[in-house]
């Protein structure tokens, strides 16, 4: 690990100001960004701490949303009242990833901003990741890539996005709200994440010096019928080969709204809006999920290793669409 400077931040303006000043970045949990740090993927020049901001806040809207400040650990927000009543979906997405060590340290901010696990990037020894350094190639796209993207990739990248809290974000049109030299703007999760086109080294639409400061759910149908299915090699501590978060509203037996979000298989969460709409007016059965997952997974193109993800995101669609119409809106426990 190379040397650094490191400053508390004692403002949301200072942080910022020192950012532009540095060239550095912010920090928070550290779970990610230590670790590739101590890796030699990343090596910034300054590390600015913003925990001691006190974004540590979920409140209920105005609107009837809620709104999550940026330094809430994965735990807190799993775990608070207002989410696991309003919004299951997305405190089972939190739950389902990580140990729990890892989420009382992990924040908001820092879930959406994590980098992909692709070996190639995570491996400073490999030559060849045009998100680590740009131009020099892509070593996943003829090598190992089980793991890797099944849609939205280019002949650049073919990595993931790793965050299962980012996929029940997608479906719940979440807001977030960011502060950087140019002033406050609001990103819609769904123009948050960037695919890697020709500049993969670019996760997101974040511009120079932007710090997240929260993120907005604004009022979701889906508190009572909603589920997140995530697929992996093993039960403890992996990352998604597939996940699904899928919410249903249903009105006097049939589906007034839907949305399925996919994880595991492109840079950023994947939605059809196709196949949500060909849900609507629908009797919840299998048929009809069954539809949907065709038309989800109709644009999919598989790499050498990884043609087993369309299979699997099919049965994991239809799956979670049907846990999602029985559930009963709630987190156990």
């Amino acid at each position: 690990m190379k040397t650094f400077a490191f400053e508390h931040a004692t403002s949301v303006e200072g942080a910022i100001a020192s950012v532009v000043a540095t060239g550095g970045k912010y920090y928070a949990g550290g779970t990610n960004l230590l670790d590739l740090m101590k890796g030699g993927v990343e090596a910034p020049p300054a590390l600015v701490d913003v925990r001691r901001l006190d974004l540590r806040n979920v409140a209920a809207t105005e609107s009837g949303g809620v709104h999550i400040e940026s330094g809430v650990t994965n735990s807190a927000i799993a775990n608070h009242p207002l989410i696991r009543s309003q919004y299951p979906v997305l405190s089972q997405a939190i739950l389902s990833g990580a140990t729990t060590q890892l989420r009382n340290m992990a924040t908001a901010g820092g879930n959406l901003l994590q980098r992909t696990r692709c070996p190639y990037f995570m491996e400073a020894a490999f030559a060849q990741c045009n998100k680590r350094i740009p131009g020099s190639g892509c070593a996943a796209t003829d090598s190992f890539n089980r793991e890797h993207a099944i849609f939205g990739a280019s002949d650049a990248c073919v990595a993931i996005h790793p965050s299962d809290m980012a996929v029940a974000l997608a479906i719940l049109d979440a807001g977030v709200h960011v502060h950087g030299p140019e002033g406050r703007r609001t990103v819609p999760i769904a123009d948050f994440f960037r695919l890697p086109g020709e500049e993969p080294q670019r996760d997101n639409t974040l511009r120079t010096a932007e710090l997240i400061t929260g993120i907005e759910l604004p009022p979701s149908p889906f508190a009572e019928h909603s589920w997140y299915l995530k697929v992996r090699d093993r039960h403890s501590y992996a990352f998604a080969l597939v996940s699904v978060a899928a919410g249903l509203e249903i009105e006097e037996g049939r589906i007034r709204a839907a949305a399925i979000g996919l994880g595991g298989v492109a840079a950023k969460p994947w939605r059809v809006a196709e196949a949500e709409h060909s849900l609507i007016g629908q009797v919840p059965s299998l048929d009809a999920f069954r539809a949907a997952a065709r038309l989800v997974m109709a644009g999919a193109q598989p790499l050498s290793q990884n043609a087993f993800k369309v299979d699997l995101g099919l049965h994991s669609v239809v799956r979670a669409l049907t846990k999602a119409a029985g559930s009963a809106g709630r987190v156990a426990g």
